[in-house]
């Protein structure tokens, strides 16, 4: 979900008439739709768009497209497209992660992925810069930007359509007796990986009415608020602080380093000690709350408190790995963690959205109007977190008294359970991982 930044910098693209700050907040919407639209289909056809992933190659492709944008018009297109194509990726590997790992191994496993997130931004502001950088007169240094990026990833995409698989049976690096293993083990989880019927209304309708998935919903739309405002005017907010239009490229390194640490931090204890995700989240969101109140309120001429601030403020993208462990380790059935996988993703377009269109021209580069939609978005965040887990816990007790104690499933058990396609409010010895 959480993606480098990509977008050239302010005033490096006079080819597109100096984009205006409204012009790039219409630009992040512009990505969000895309997203929005295309999400709407993937529930249903996720598992054959997902087979091979061959949308990251299209991905690589619509990101050098942006080289070819001769006005603004020609860019918010291409932007479009974006988002079309990376509308599946984060809830594919979501669904992949759930069908290969044990509950309790998902926290590390969905952190692993998105560790490489973290890792391009920081590599991503010393390649920009260094870009940037270039004298040539056959192409401006914004469209180099985006012709090495797509290529590098349309090229990793071939590794991903032949080694990546859907599912343990279509594993081409186990063996068949490894594929029954790794279908076996993740049958405690109950949560239906073994299910590959068809799209059922019913589940579909379940997530609609279940609690867990509105809290989720909230929470995602309310962070991102604050996502949309640091993804799309990070260079510009950092530009404010004296740094050079370029130099502020390479000032976005610290966001990606201290992403870094608090998704090893906080995916380690998620890991390693009991009913501590949503704990972790809630940790997350509050230090991005404070980092964004610094950026706010800091004296001008503090630019070391208020870098220091806007990378704290950037901290609570890695719960995303997170949130997507709650969704594959709490929600049984495919479908209905299908569907609950895409209402988040919708809530995260919707955030991304609505968030740039706080940041108005006028207000340039400090941004009160944002700071204050970013700030609220973070505290509302934590807010729906906790009533989440007070949920979770409230509804695991209620179990217990209402069935009892869960007791250890035979193996037989686990499979007729693991091809049910029964969901986590169907199934009575179902507890939610808090």
């Amino acid at each position: 979900m959480e993606k480098q930044h990509t977008d050239p910098p302010p005033g490096a693209t006079p080819e597109l008439d100096d984009l205006k700050v409204k012009e790039e907040a219409t630009l992040a919407r512009d990505v969000g739709l895309g997203q929005v639209l295309e999400v709407e289909a993937t529930p249903e056809q996720e598992r054959k768009v997902l087979r091979k992933l061959d949308i990251i190659l299209i991905w690589g492709g619509i990101l050098m497209c942006h080289a070819a944008a001769k006005n603004f018009g020609g860019l918010m297109a291409a932007r479009f497209f974006l988002g079309v194509g990376e509308a599946a990726i984060a809830p594919g590997f979501s669904l992949i992660t759930g069908m290969f790992y044990k509950r309790e191994e998902q926290p590390a496993r969905q952190s692993a992925w998105f560790l490489g997130n973290c890792i391009s931004t920081i590599i991503g502001g010393v390649v920009a810069y260094g870009i940037g950088s270039i004298k040539t007169n056959a192409v401006s240094s914004w469209q180099l930007l985006f012709l090495i990026l797509g290529a590098i990833t349309a090229f990793i995409s071939f590794f991903l359509i032949v080694l990546l698989p859907d599912s343990p049976k279509k594993a081409i690096f186990l063996t068949k007796p490894e594929r029954a293993i790794a279908m076996h083990r993740t049958l405690a989880n109950k949560t239906g990986v073994a299910d590959e019927g068809s799209f059922r209304w019913d589940q579909a309708w379940q997530a609609l009415r279940d609690p867990q998935t509105w809290f989720l919903v909230l929470y995602t739309f309310s962070v991102n608020l604050c996502n949309g405002g640091i993804t799309s005017f990070s260079s510009i907010i950092i530009n404010g602080f004296g740094f050079s239009q370029i130099r502020s490229l390479l000032m976005q390194m610290p966001l990606g380093g201290a992403q870094v640490v608090f998704l090893i931090l906080t995916a380690g204890i998620a890991t390693f000690v009991p009913h501590t995700r949503i704990l972790m989240m809630i940790f997350n969101t509050l230090t991005s709350l404070i980092g964004m109140i610094l950026v706010w309120k800091l004296d001008e001429d503090n630019r070391r408190g208020r870098l220091t601030g806007l990378a704290l403020g950037a901290v609570f993208a890695v719960n995303i790995p997170l949130s997507l462990s709650i969704i594959s380790s709490n929600v049984a059935g495919f479908t209905k963690r299908s569907t609950t996988s895409a209402l988040l993703f919708v809530a995260y377009c919707v955030g991304n959205i609505v968030g740039p269109q706080f940041f108005y021209t006028s207000e340039e580069p400090h941004y009160p109007t944002g700071m204050k939609a970013a700030t609220s978005g973070l505290a509302l965040g934590a807010f729906f977190l906790m009533c989440l887990l007070v949920y979770y816990i409230w509804e695991n007790k209620r179990r217990d008294r209402l069935y009892g104690v869960p007791e250890q499933m035979t193996e037989s058990q686990e499979l007729a359970l693991g091809l049910s396609s029964k969901t986590d409010l169907e199934i009575e010895d179902f507890r939610y991982v808090v």
